[in-house]
């Protein structure tokens, strides 16, 4: 059993290699209690390692949810529709109590207070909330009750981080991947594409700007995430453009 901070960062990698998702999760959280007891902070490889653990996870029952949703939408079989509900409804189910779970250990363990962490520590793992609380917003009404609060959670959680990212450099990654994922909130959740395409927009002009000053690595990172925002603003002045 992996007891220091080392062998549980390890011992993470090793599960995250051998598609074990959930022990994955099971050493990442032991690792956050081992370093939140010592008043320490995860640092920036141990932050990355703790996100894909969760998104692995989680990101498994989003796609068994839109597989199952896609099956009961095609058939015209009464029977199979019946089931494929009631299955997606146990999807559901998983996906909404794991989601809570990682806000519940986010606003415990990293939020309470934004002048304990860095900035870009604190964006990171608000932007994550807000992330976590999106994935609660894509099940429709008929089995996701609380859809309505879930975008309210989403948009405050995106705003709060907005708002301590801008002390960080524009061609932060942190900042350039937040800017990202609330992009998508608005065009995914929303429906509002015009509303995406400025605030990929806006991230992406700025960064440009900052582009030939940022260091050789750092700029790599950014630039993955900028073609990303690039693709998207594309792809929905498209169908911006198709709408009109």
């Amino acid at each position: 059993m992996a007891t220091t901070r080392e062998d549980m960062v390890m011992m993470a990698k090793l599960a995250e290699q051998a598609d074990r998702h959930d022990e994955m999760v099971d050493q990442m959280c032991k690792l956050v209690q081992l370093v939140i007891s010592r008043g320490d902070s995860l640092n920036e490889d141990e932050r990355n390692l703790f996100s894909v653990a969760f998104k692995n996870q989680v990101g498994a029952r989003r796609s068994a949810y839109r597989n199952i949703a896609s099956v009961e939408a095609k058939t015209t079989d009464e029977r199979l529709k019946k089931l494929a509900f009631n299955y997606r409804m146990k999807i559901f189910k998983e996906l909404e109590a794991k989601s809570n779970e990682i806000i519940k250990l986010l606003d415990d363990s990293f939020l309470q207070d934004p002048n304990e962490s860095s900035a870009d520590c604190y964006v990171f793992f608000m932007k994550m909330k807000g992330d976590y609380c999106r994935y609660l917003c894509e099940p429709s009404t008929d089995v996701n009750v609380n859809r309505k609060q879930s975008i309210l959670d989403a948009s405050k959680a995106y705003e709060t981080a907005n708002t301590h990212a801008s002390s960080l450099p524009a061609t932060h990654p942190v900042k350039l991947g937040l800017a990202l994922n609330h992009s998508v909130f608005h065009y995914e959740i929303m429906e509002n594409s015009e509303k995406a395409c400025h605030i990929a927009k806006t991230a992406f002009d700025d960064a440009m700007l900052d582009l030939e000053t940022t260091d050789d690595d750092k700029a790599k990172d950014a630039t993955l995430i900028m073609q990303l925002l690039r693709d998207n603003i594309s792809l929905w002045t498209q169908d911006h453009t198709d709408d009109n």
